[in-house]
């Protein structure tokens, strides 16, 4: 054999392993894709993403489309890698960057998922603000083996304790602090619009002195109806501002799109701010895919929109909640909304 063959030969081999391996070995990147995106005012399998009970919920019209970010569950290849760098719709990071080295996948997804929970309860607080709901201290959920089991439920908006208003979480406190343990004491709450009373025997404080009913409390906005959220495959606090905007449709007194499709992304606090996401390009695209008349971008996001834009896919640029409901009700007169 010549060497002229012996190298031709060898260099084949070689590029044949190299993509061999190439194609097998994962690399410590993961891929980014347009992930699904989930119409707040449907469904998902028969169960609605946005439930009201206690009231007849709005006939709406039109989409108010949450976007996500979605990751292939293979590990990402060198080739794999490679293709990604040059591919529009895929964003490739560092694992590092979605899994942090100190906690398992499982942790993550979990915190994620966490991060999620707290977003719906960030945005039932802000749609039911923006509606003009007075705050009041209510149940979240009762602790294990809670003195209140049969009396307080979730959602219960608690008005006195032991004859004591409670119009905030610093009167419930000091009403309690004022009542041994043990003590058998009056209480009387608002279920769904309704009065209601009950006695609780208080168990101890975990701190101090003085009571505790064993529920969890958080002073918010509280409506005489119940506004639950199910969303399982979503992690992560980017749904807040479509949530907002979900519950606002369906509860408030705007049909908020006349029909037309509108996508976005963004956190929620309950003041109403909206905060920017990871993922815009990826979320735009999924945005035109479903064929979007408007997409609400986080002002944060704004440069990075502006730098990726989408073929027909006019943006809005939202700083706060009541930024997108404007930029709504320029969309259904026809104006053109501020934009990126």
């Amino acid at each position: 054999m010549s060497r002229r063959t012996t190298v031709l030969v060898t260099g084949t081999v070689l590029l044949v392993l190299f993509g061999v391996l190439g194609a097998l070995l994962p690399v410590p990147y993961v891929a980014q894709v347009p992930g699904p995106t989930y119409n707040t005012l449907g469904d998902i399998d028969g169960t609605p993403i946005i439930s009201v009970s206690g009231r007849e919920p709005n006939d709406t019209s039109g989409n108010l489309n949450l976007t996500t970010v979605g990751i292939p569950q293979r590990p990402l290849t060198l080739v794999g890698a490679v293709q990604g760098w040059f591919d529009s719709e895929v964003t490739v990071v560092p694992r590092e960057q979605v899994y942090p080295s100190d906690q398992s996948v499982e942790e993550t997804q979990q915190q994620n998922r966490e991060a999620f929970l707290t977003s719906e309860q960030s945005a039932r607080g802000a749609a039911l603000a923006e509606l003009g709901y007075p705050e009041r201290v209510v149940v979240q959920d009762l602790t294990d083996d809670s003195p209140s089991e049969g009396q307080l439920a979730a959602g219960d908006a608690i008005e006195s304790v032991n004859g004591v208003p409670t119009p905030d979480q610093d009167a419930l406190t000091a009403a309690l602090a004022g009542v041994p343990a043990g003590s058998t004491v009056p209480v009387t709450y608002t279920r769904r619009g309704q009065p209601g009373s009950g006695t609780v025997t208080t168990g101890a404080a975990a701190q101090g002195g003085g009571s505790a009913l064993g529920v969890l409390v958080l002073q918010t906005p509280y409506a005489p109806f119940d506004v639950d959220i199910e969303v399982d495959d979503v992690g992560g606090p980017s749904a807040g501002l479509m949530l907002t905007l979900g519950i606002i449709d369906l509860v408030g007194d705007t049909d908020l799109t006349e029909g037309a499709v509108v996508a976005g992304t963004g956190t929620i606090d309950a003041e109403g701010a909206v905060g920017p996401i990871g993922g815009i390009p990826l979320k735009m695209v999924a945005a035109r895919e479903i064929g979007a008349e408007l997409f609400l971008v986080p002002a944060d996001n704004c440069a990075e929109a502006s730098q990726n834009p989408q073929p027909g896919l006019p943006m809005a640029r939202v700083a706060t909640l009541d930024d997108a409901l404007t930029a709504l009700a320029d969309l259904r007169a026809g104006r053109t909304p501020a934009s990126c």
